[in-house]
C-alpha cells in the first residue's frame, strides 16, 4: 500500500476542502466586486499612482493575487489580465501574467497530483480515459494544443494532467508557452483602455472603436473561433 493510500480520507481531502472553502468565501463575501471594470474605473487614479510610486511592490502584489486566483480557480483571471495591461502596459503586463498564471497552474497541478490524485482518479468518468489516450501519445504537444485551443476550462487542464501522471516539466512548458496568445490579447485590451482613459478621462463604449483596443478585441474574436475550427478539423 502506497503512502498516498495509507493516508486517512480526511487528510487526503483537506486540500480540496481548503480550495472549496476559498471559492465559497469568494462568492459569499462578494470579493469579485474588487476585481471588476467598475472598480477599476473608480480606483484607477489610486492604482496607477501606487504603481508609479511602488513599482516592484505593485508587481509582486499583482503576481501574488493572480497566483491565488488561479490556484482557487476563481472566475476573475481574465479581468486580472486586463488589469495587468491597464496598470503595467504590455511590456511588463504580459510577462507578469504569464509567470503568475503558470505558477498558479503549477501549484494546482502539484496539489492535485500529491494529495487529490487517488480520490479524483477513483471518481473520474470515461472522459479521463479519452484524454489519457491523447496525452500518452505525446505529452508536450497534446498539452500545448489544450492551452492554445481553449476547448476545456483552464482549471480543468490544470488538474487532469496531474491525474494522468504528466511530467511536471512538460506541464510547465506547455502552460507557459500555450497561454501567451490569450495573455497578449487580454493584456493588450487593458493597456489600450488605460492609454485612452489617460487621454479622454473616461471609459465609454466608444473606447472599443479605438485602434488601441479594437486590435486586441479583434484578436480575442479570432481566439474564440479557434476551438470551433479545431473541432471541425477533427470532425467532432
Amino acid at each position: 500500500m502506497t503512502p498516498e493510500r495509507r493516508r486517512s480520507p480526511l487528510v487526503r481531502l483537506a486540500p480540496l476542502g481548503v480550495l472549496v472553502l476559498g471559492v465559497v468565501l469568494f462568492f459569499a463575501l462578494d470579493l469579485g466586486r474588487f476585481i471588476s471594470l467598475d472598480s477599476l474605473h473608480r480606483n484607477r487614479l489610486e492604482l496607477t499612482e501606487f504603481v508609479t510610486r511602488h513599482g516592484v511592490l505593485a508587481a509582486l502584489s499583482f503576481l501574488a493575487a493572480y497566483v491565488v486566483v488561479v490556484v482557487f480557480s476563481l472566475p476573475v483571471a481574465t479581468l486580472l489580465s486586463v488589469l495587468g495591461g491597464f496598470l503595467f502596459g504590455v511590456e511588463v503586463g504580459v510577462p507578469l501574467v504569464v509567470v503568475a498564471a503558470t505558477a498558479g497552474a503549477t501549484l494546482l497541478f502539484l496539489i492535485a497530483r500529491s494529495t487529490l490524485g487517488v480520490f479524483l482518479r477513483e471518481r473520474a468518468g470515461p472522459w479521463l480515459g479519452r484524454m489519457e489516450t491523447g496525452i500518452r501519445k505525446n505529452e508536450l504537444s497534446y498539452l500545448l494544443i489544450l492551452r492554445l485551443v481553449p476547448v476545456f476550462p483552464f482549471f480543468l487542464v490544470n488538474i487532469v494532467p496531474a491525474l494522468l501522471g504528466v511530467r511536471l516539466r512538460n506541464f510547465v512548458v506547455a502552460t507557459a508557452v500555450g497561454i501567451i496568445p490569450g495573455v497578449v490579447v487580454y493584456v493588450g485590451i487593458g493597456a489600450g483602455a488605460g492609454t485612452l482613459i489617460e487621454e479622454q478621462g473616461a471609459l465609454g463604449l466608444g473606447v472599443f472603436l479605438q485602434p488601441a483596443v479594437l486590435l486586441p478585441v479583434a484578436g480575442l474574436t479570432l481566439l474564440a473561433f479557434v476551438p470551433i475550427v479545431f473541432r471541425r478539423l477533427r470532425g467532432t
